[in-house]
């Protein structure tokens, strides 16, 4: 068989490019093997997951298996409780959405306990092939930490994508719905692939025409996105106006507690599931950056998420409430106003207040997705709300794209940090999963960078991103050297130069963006609006002076709990000790908590401001190592993805020149502080 696009163009493929394998020694094990294949249940994943089986299969091995009614030998498809061959002690260990892959005297099961379980593991069996996995190590059981697993997407009616970098939206252009469904298809395929079970489908910023998406207008079409992504186990969900019921016209207030209100969400709740019966319910983003929400009318999130909640609630919807909130026009003249204490001051205060199908979704930092930021101290803070992390895939304060910078390792440190909230070990993985508070609902989400260029995401080396987020929000115990190892040999080649190389520039690239850009913790140094590029005193919400507060005598900001905006003591004892003290920060967040002279002397012995230069000529070097490193994979890769990641280098060298030349002749001329290796720096 055949799936739309796919098997064409290796860019379009991702990490689904499947090979057909070159040892004819594994080839001849591996087609014995996987001759023929029994389902033993019906549905439509499960239709899905054998299609997506046959397909790969023929690839890897050259040759389509046989259906077969025989049990007994060849590979199994089916629930657990329903394969007598399969040990209790192992079927018992699977839980909702887990697998089980086995290979033992001839015989493969794949099973889960749903089909969405079985189909998970028929990918995650395809990769063991591609990696050609001996048979005896074709043994898993996997099940996923998050019950969530969700890509929230930016996408707007007229084609656009806000913050996205690798062409228009998948899903509509000139403010309707794109016809041809063929890439939506596709594009499930590949969530589905690495453990994606949630999807929102529109901006967060809902803005005239995706306000109507909850209308019979548009629903027919959000319908018909629905039916595809339920093929591959994916449920969607809609970003919406909280003041819907004015906006459409039909009403004179959005207030969450006027009763014509929490009427006109409950008949728009059953409208819209007379549509999608499986719909799985609103993400909102209110009070914030001009958006609507109860504030307007004097009521808390909290009443104006139930009031969404109730609605949703017979129907088995959850309301997604986004906890990004800040005054936007802050008078840094004001040393106490401090952004990052917005969302935790604006929702600790209503722990406990929240229905059982609200889920707050919290940002990663108390920022906005800076290349380093510290935890959000609500991780760890709530202890009787629903929580969700939220990542941003698409890379807007980290290169847009176009200069590589490999995610997985800061979202490890992000999942992996101790909060500390029930004592050691209340990590933030820990508490999304709910096992440190209960939790009827948790999970991760993260913002998508994907869009309509063939490559999906712009620079080739970006879709590292999004594989390496579905691999984390399945299982965050991997590590982003296995991660980024499996990835590269799906991806690319198991050439081992191949894998060693390319692995080695994503792992570094994370460290060597923040290198040249900004250090420290410090962030923000970009040009308003877009965000891409230097500019030190750029930043649109903050008129009355920089984010990082520079000034002749040193930079950061004092967030101590003594003399500074208090921020340093949101966090439970342990952390809040260590980032009160300057001697005990961790110094790639030094600028963050604390204004620190220019002559400070770092753990390293070199002063604040010879560090601030060092680390961006150091930054313009890695990526020029990146680029010969890049050259020598010439004959190994094809010609068009070579080619392609050499175009982005070329621009990322140009970009990191620009960023070390601005910055540093800034604080040059700021600190009067010359450069004590002789470096030209103004």
């Amino acid at each position: 068989m055949k799936l739309p696009n796919f098997g064409e163009n290796p860019s379009y493929d991702c990490w689904l490019s499947y090979r057909t394998i070159k040892n004819a020694e594994v080839l001849k094990e591996y087609t014995e093997a996987f001759s023929g294949i029994s389902v033993l249940e019906e549905s439509l994943v499960f239709k899905t997951a054998l299609n997506e089986l046959k397909f790969g299969l023929e690839k890897i091995l050259g040759k389509a298996p046989a259906d077969t009614a025989d049990s007994d030998g060849g590979i199994v498809l089916g629930f657990c409780e329903n394969i007598k061959s399969l040990p209790e002690e192992l079927a018992s260990g699977v839980e909702k959405e887990g697998y089980i892959v086995r290979y033992r005297d001839g015989k493969t099961i794949i099973a889960g306990k749903t089909d969405r379980g079985v189909l998970y593991g028929v990918f995650a069996f395809l990769r063991l092939l591609q990696l050609e996995t001996p048979l005896e190590k074709i043994n898993l059981v996997n099940n996923p930490a998050n019950m969530l697993r969700m890509i929230n997407h930016w996408d707007n009616m007229d084609g656009t994508i806000e913050r996205g970098y690798a062409g228009n939206s998948i899903f509509y252009a000139n403010n309707g719905f794109i016809d041809d469904k063929t890439r939506v298809r596709d594009y499930a395929r590949l969530l589905a692939s690495i453990g994606i079970n949630g999807i929102v489908i529109n901006n967060v910023n809902v803005h005239y025409h995706e306000t109507r998406l909850i209308t019979k207008l548009y629903l027919p079409e959000v319908a018909k996105l629905a039916d595809i992504f339920r093929e591959y186990g994916i449920t969607v969900f809609l970003s919406v106006n909280f003041a819907s019921p004015v906006e459409l016209g039909e009403l004179p207030t959005a207030d969450p507690l006027d009763v014509r209100v929490q009427n006109w969400w409950r008949e728009k709740a059953e409208e819209i599931y007379s549509y999608i019966p499986d719909f799985g319910g609103f993400l909102v983003k209110a009070d914030s950056e001009y958006r609507p929400g109860p504030f307007t009318y004097g009521r808390d999130h909290a009443e104006g998420a139930n009031m969404l909640a109730k609605a949703l609630e017979p129907f088995g919807g959850v309301v997604i409430w986004r906890c990004f909130v800040y005054n936007c026009k802050q008078d840094w003249r004001d040393r106490k106003t401090d952004r990052a204490n917005a969302a935790y001051d604006t929702f600790m205060p209503l722990d406990g207040k929240f229905m059982d199908n609200v889920i707050l979704q919290i940002k990663n930092g108390p920022m906005d997705f800076q290349v380093r930021e510290p935890v959000s101290p609500l991780f760890g803070g709530l202890t009787k709300t629903n929580q969700m992390l939220e990542l941003q895939i698409t890379q807007e304060y980290t290169g847009q794209q176009k200069h590589i910078c490999y995610l997985v390792p800061q979202w490890k440190e992000i999942l992996d940090f101790d909060t500390f909230a029930e004592g050691r070990g209340s990590t933030v993985r820990e508490i999304i999963a709910g096992k440190i508070y209960p939790q009827k609902y948790g999970g991760i989400a993260a913002v998508s960078n994907i869009g309509s260029d063939l490559n999906w995401t712009g620079h080739v080396l970006a879709q590292a991103n999004l594989y390496g987020y579905g691999c984390l929000a399945f299982n965050p115990d991997r590590s982003a050297e296995e991660i980024t190892e499996e990835w590269v040999r799906l991806t690319f080649s198991s050439h081992p130069y191949v894998v060693k190389t390319i692995s080695s520039i994503l792992l570094k690239s994370w460290r060597t963006y923040e290198n040249y850009t900004s250090p420290l913790g410090i962030g923000w140094m970009v040009n308003p609006g877009h965000h891409y590029g230097p500019n030190v005193d750029g930043y649109e919400y903050s008129p009355w002076g920089t984010y990082h507060r520079a000034d002749c005598f040193g930079i950061g900001v004092d967030r101590s709990v003594e003399t500074g905006t208090g921020f340093a003591g949101r966090y439970h004892k342990e952390n809040a000790e260590m980032y009160n003290n300057i001697e005990t920060c961790p110094e790639e967040l030094l600028l963050f908590f604390h204004y620190v002279p220019y002559t400070y002397r770092l753990k390293s012995g070199k002063t604040l401001i010879q560090h601030i230069y060092d680390t961006h000529f150091e930054g313009v070097e890695q990526v020029r190592k990146f680029r010969e490193q890049w050259l020598t994979l010439k004959e190994l890769i094809d010609k068009e993805r070579f080619e392609h990641v050499l175009g982005r280098l070329e621009i990322q060298i140009r970009d990191a020149i620009e960023w070390r030349d601005v910055i540093n002749s800034y604080f040059y001329r700021k600190s009067g502080i010359p450069d004590e290796k002789g470096r030209t720096i103004y």
